[in-house]
């Protein structure tokens, strides 16, 4: 038993002696720093390690109502963004001689009440909230449509464009056969 707690006090006494940092200072101003006492050095008094807390975030509805009422909305803010979000015609696509061009855009999911979307066709907004538009004369040249979808605080949560292609041939070059 007197073994044991020989044992157990010398193990004490070495891990108070590690907690001790020592310091010489040399001839030439540079610093000596040993776990052990050095000749002509002195203990060392090392703060505590600082540390961090995070605040205990509170879920109760009094605390929401200490919240300034722009943070509350900011928290509405969820992370849902559209799986796909299309425009047709596809990129590229040319169409020759058409009376009109339809534009559709395809969501997936569908889209959600209280987001806003924007369909423009040649810089010009379509109809507001509209997935729908119809280019109608459809003149020659390239066009462009472009879709961006908003949450109710303004967020994009997703955006598409598409160029395509009227060709209307010369009437002094006929189709050849």
């Amino acid at each position: 038993m007197k073994r044991l707690t020989l044992v157990l006090v010398s193990i004490a006494a070495a891990s108070a002696a590690l907690a001790t940092t020592y310091v010489r200072v040399e001839k030439d101003g540079s610093k000596t720093y040993s776990d052990r006492p050095l000749p002509g050095g002195q203990p060392v008094e090392l703060e505590s390690v600082q540390t961090y807390s995070a605040p205990q975030s509170s879920v109760s509805s009094s605390a929401n109502s200490n919240i300034p009422s722009e943070q509350r909305s900011l928290q509405g803010i969820d992370d849902f963004v559209y799986e796909s979000c299309t425009i047709t015609p596809e990129n590229d696509a040319t169409f020759t001689n058409p009376e009109n061009v339809s534009i559709g855009v395809s969501l997936s999911p569908g889209l959600r009440p209280g987001d806003s979307v924007n369909l423009v066709v040649d810089g010009k907004a379509a109809n507001p909230q509209s997935t729908h538009a119809v280019l109608q004369p459809a003149d020659r040249g390239t066009h462009t449509a472009a879709v961006t979808l908003k949450d109710s605080h303004g967020r994009v949560l997703c955006s598409a464009s598409v160029s395509f292609h009227v060709i209307r041939p010369s009437l002094n070059q006929p189709r050849r056969r």
